[in-house]
């Protein structure tokens, strides 16, 4: 993973993106065994999801203790906009040249990640926060792609978009596919998965 440079003093600025030359060129060099190590089929994606992770948990914690009693009727959905707030806000979009998986304590630890990534972070949040029907929706087109996490909250499907940086509801998973154009063409895929589970959706 190559570093995420955050403001820095000109001199260690350029230390940083000496490194980071250094990187680009030993991961490009390598990229084919890397990649072929890292293999991992859509059905294993479940593995990735880690909510009770030390680190995933203990963060999830720290947000419980911003409420004065945390329950998770009255309180959920304002701490998973917490959850969905500090992904946007404090982990960097760092997208490599290769495709590598980020454990969500990984992530966490880095302060960066790709889209990818950082839906699989939350998503692992989410659960550890209380809420086990949270799961993260891919859809892809042609030339369209939107990482999605989402979870059944109060009948209603509560939504937070990775790449959109937006959060919403939906009346059901039907409403929030065709909202996100799943269900046009043929040409449209959509799976789901979380740490329990993998769907296909389309």
């Amino acid at each position: 993973m190559l570093y995420c440079m955050e403001t820095q003093a000109p001199e260690k600025m350029e230390s940083l993106e000496r490194y980071n030359r250094l990187y680009l060129e030993i991961i490009n060099r390598y990229k084919d065994y890397i990649e072929e190590r890292e293999n991992l089929y859509v059905a294993e994606l479940p593995k990735l999801v880690t909510p009770e992770n030390e680190a995933v948990s203990s963060f999830a914690n720290s947000i419980k203790e911003t409420f004065q009693g945390y329950e998770y009727e009255s309180n959920f959905k304002e701490a998973a906009l917490k959850a969905f707030d500090y992904v946007n806000n404090s982990i960097s979009v760092v997208a490599t040249p290769i495709q590598f998986w980020l454990m969500p304590e990984e992530t966490l630890s880095l302060k960066c990640g790709d889209h990818f990534d950082r839906a699989v972070l939350l998503c692992s949040m989410l659960i550890a926060l209380g809420n086990p029907s949270s799961k993260i929706a891919i859809i892809t087109k042609e030339n369209y792609r939107a990482i999605l996490v989402c979870c059944e909250l109060n009948d209603k499907i509560l939504y937070m978009d990775i790449e959109g940086r937006k959060s919403g509801e939906y009346a059901s998973k039907d409403d929030l596919l065709h909202g996100y154009g799943a269900d046009t063409d043929d040409e449209t895929a959509a799976y789901e998965f979380n740490d329990k589970m993998y769907v296909d959706l389309a």
